[in-house]
């Protein structure tokens, strides 16, 4: 039922549109023209004023048709890429691979999510299909930590179960985990003095930091968790006992209590550090968005693998180490999976995907709509 040379012609129009994140205004205003004109009320919520992103939220619906009983769900992409993503020119190659011409991304990651979702709309209103209430949740500033879904309001959702199409693996592949994040921000006060005449006057901030990290543990934790310092700045003159220095870093985890004590760990390890070199620091750690779990016999992920086994799709089910917008729709109470698109090395220019899996991603997530339909 699906159009290959549809979804695929739309997918190349799609990534074509310049749509860095932070400045996504061009993509949605062509995605909000498309959906209206597929007879969805459409709606940009005003999260932009809150992001300084260029564009807010899509919210559209799609009313019920012949199955008014059946249960409201709801399908998620987000509309920006990451960088290179200006100029890009995508390559159909007759292996059956699209590329991009290796300058740029391509931005499979993740408007091949969107035109299957377009697709998937087409057919249900061509061939008359019966479904529930149907909404799409199109956000921005993905790329940028989420952003859009974290000032998404809540109260303008309704649905009962939702499905991202955001992750890396083989169409059919569901992610039912992934971890909460904490963003770090540490702060190390040294005592400046001359590094040749006085340096033991000094107290610096750079080896306090150093120290600290020494004390940390990093990097793979268990198998649940995971903790990185991503970014350490501070110091100038080489003739200077350096004063003050900052590090940014992070800890995940599917367990908010493993999450909890790594982060205590962390703070700890910094605070020791302080305490033995007359130091001080200061410790800043935000939850950027939840974790999220579903097991096995969970409602969304049998409605998922039902639709994946009626395709001959594998219905994998696995955990994922990055979050991604469905731990916000999580943990907004709407229990979400995030579903495998196909792509490869996104975030690269050398980011591809197969012009079959665009095709089946649109295969997959229309039978996901028959599935929940049938339920009701």
């Amino acid at each position: 039922m699906i159009n290959k040379d549809r979804v695929i012609g739309q997918f190349l129009e799609l990534v074509q549109i310049d749509s860095e994140t932070k400045h996504e205004r061009a993509i949605a205003d062509v995605l909000k023209k498309k959906f209206e004109a597929l007879g969805l009320e459409v709606i940009e919520d005003d999260s932009a004023a809150v992001t300084g992103h260029g564009a807010g939220n899509l919210i559209a619906t799609l009313k019920p048709a012949g199955a008014e009983e059946a249960e409201p769900i709801l399908f998620t992409c987000h509309m920006d890429t990451v960088t290179p993503g200006v100029g890009i020119k995508p390559v159909v190659g007759e292996d059956g691979w699209i590329r991009s011409d290796g300058t740029t991304i391509l931005g499979a990651d993740d408007k091949a999510g969107v035109a299957a979702l377009l697709e998937m709309i087409q057919v249900l209103n061509e061939q008359q299909v019966p479904h529930g209430q149907i909404q799409f949740v199109i956000t921005a500033g993905e790329e940028s930590g989420l952003m859009g879904a974290r000032a998404l309001d809540g109260s303008k959702l309704d649905a009962k179960y939702g499905f991202a199409l955001d992750s890396n693996g083989e169409v059919g592949a569901i992610c039912v985990a992934a971890p909460t994040q904490a963003r770090i921000e540490i702060e190390i006060f040294g005592k400046s003095a001359h590094a040749g005449v006085n340096p033991e006057d000094g107290i610096s901030a750079i080896q306090v930091a150093g120290k600290a990290i020494s004390r940390m543990k990093l990097g793979r934790i268990d198998a649940e968790t995971t903790a990185n310092i991503g970014k350490f700045e501070g110091g100038g003159a080489t003739n200077i006992v350096t004063d003050y220095a900052k590090l940014y870093a992070e800890a995940r985890s599917i367990v908010q209590e493993k999450v909890e004590k790594q982060i205590a760990g962390m703070k700890e390890a910094v605070e020791s550090a302080c305490r033995d070199y007359g130091a001080r620091g200061e410790f800043k750690s935000n939850i950027i968005y939840p974790a999220f779990q579903h097991n096995e016999t969970d409602a969304v992920v049998q409605l998922a693998k039902k639709a994946a086994d009626q395709l001959g799709l594998s219905g994998r089910t696995f955990m994922s180490g990055g979050g991604s917008d469905a731990n916000i729709f999580n943990g907004l109470g709407i229990p979400t999976v995030n579903l495998a698109v196909g792509y490869e090395n996104i975030h690269t220019t050398s980011e591809r995907i197969k012009v079959e899996d665009i095709v089946k991603a649109a295969e997959y997530v229309l039978q996901i709509v028959k599935v929940t339909t049938d339920r009701k």
